[in-house]
């Protein structure tokens, strides 16, 4: 039988953990320090909770209680006068455990500590793993572990981030309104990256990590609820509409499945409402990709599939991102849309572009219509380019099934 109290404390750390360490830092400055007193109260909590009773504001009750610790450990530590006067301040708000803190905080709080982790001057991996320390509450060895680093290598990343902080001066902050919509692009990028390597991993033995693309999309829930815009609604909506097919994109073996594979009856339906629901009418980078993802999760099959439509809204967002990747995925479109021969053309063009040398998905694509054309030859030999480059088991078992099949 589950302990309610212990229930109650995991509950409350996967809701309240980037609320307390985003009001610590704000209060105190020192983002270890934040993050000891944040796990110091939350340690605390079992034990007092189960004497005492779960608090009526567990959030309030957390915050409360570290920033009492905060306080209490830097009296203990104050050496000079800076010290003194800092522990000082705080002390004005060292509050009883059961009384609430400001209820005006949480938002502007959480709000400063995503701009700050995903702020233009830290290198992007780190903007990446500060996000998942700070705000999801991620340990260091699990985020060593979600992207295959040793966890020395991601204690280090994360150590170089705060000091960079501290050090350039970073501001805890919320960007002006002129600054505003760069620096969301920032935030949201490091999101969608976050749930890209949980839903379609880039290296190791898993296509899927769960647990990552879940604290994307939760991520993602705080910041439409905190900064409603267009572009923050219309990421989540594209990482619901592909969440949505999570499970069948791996059957019970652990073999990739094909999307013209899978098993539509099987997709989260309450999920692609909820994506349909949240998707904007404004035109942008994440709403098209969001647009695009609709026609599909929508689609009975993929010959059902509305094809030029896709292709239209492809068009469009090279306007946004004429980036070769989008390019690569207008082909398919094109070739499911107006002809294998067209599709491959355009394939074709990329490859002798080099835009995309030693990524595994130009030559596993150009592979995949050359079969589906009948050049078998041409198809085994784009199989074997693309064998020589992926990087994950799944996708390499799924890759040399398909070459294994030409040769028999």
């Amino acid at each position: 039988m589950t302990d309610p109290v212990e229930a109650a404390v995991a509950e409350a750390f996967a809701a309240e953990w980037g609320q307390v360490v985003a009001t610590l830092i704000r209060v105190t400055g020192d983002w270890d320090l934040a993050e000891d007193c944040a796990a110091d109260a939350f340690a605390v909590a079992v034990d007092r909770w189960r004497r005492d009773g779960i608090p009526a504001k567990p959030g309030a009750w957390l915050t409360t209680t570290a920033r009492n610790r905060a306080t209490d450990l830097i009296r203990r530590q104050a050496v000079g006068a800076a010290k003194l006067r800092r522990s000082a301040v705080l002390a004005r708000g060292h509050n009883k455990p059961d009384e609430p803190a400001e209820p005006d905080e949480v938002p502007d709080d959480r709000l400063r500590l995503i701009f700050t982790c995903c702020h233009p001057a830290l290198p992007f991996d780190a903007r990446v793993a500060l996000t998942l320390r700070t705000l999801v509450g991620l340990t260091t060895a699990e985020i060593a572990r979600a992207f295959l680093v040793p966890e020395p290598t991601m204690y280090q990343r994360l150590t170089r981030a705060k000091r960079k902080i501290r050090e350039a001066g970073i501001p805890y902050r919320v960007p002006p309104a002129h600054l505003l919509a760069d620096r969301l692009n920032a935030v949201l990028a490091v999101v969608y990256l976050l749930f890209n390597e949980g839903y379609a991993a880039s290296a190791g033995a898993e296509l899927v990590r769960q647990s990552l693309s879940a604290e994307a999309i939760r991520l993602a829930r705080l910041l439409v609820r905190l900064l409603p815009e267009p572009e923050a609604q219309s990421l989540l909506a594209l990482m619901l509409l592909h969440d949505a097919r999570r499970s069948t994109r791996v059957d019970s073996a652990g073999a990739f499945v094909t999307l013209e594979q899978q098993d539509r009856s099987r997709w989260d339906v309450a999920e692609i409402a909820e994506g349909l629901r949240l998707l904007p009418a404004t035109p942008g980078p994440y709403q098209l990709q969001a647009a695009i993802a609709a026609c599909h999760a929508t689609a009975a099959s993929v010959g059902a599939t509305d094809w030029p439509r896709i292709v239209g809204l492809y068009d469009d967002l090279l306007r946004f991102a004429a980036s070769p990747v989008v390019r690569l995925n207008r082909a398919v479109a094109v070739a499911m849309a107006d002809g294998l021969a067209n599709g491959l053309a355009l394939v074709e063009e990329l490859a002798e572009s080099g835009e995309l040398a030693g990524y595994h998905l130009l030559p596993a694509t150009r592979a995949d219509l050359l079969r589906r054309q009948g050049s078998y030859a041409l198809a085994s030999k784009a199989y074997e380019e693309a064998l020589a480059l992926v990087s994950t088991d799944v996708e390499r078992a799924y890759l040399q099934a398909r070459l294994d099949e030409l040769k028999l």
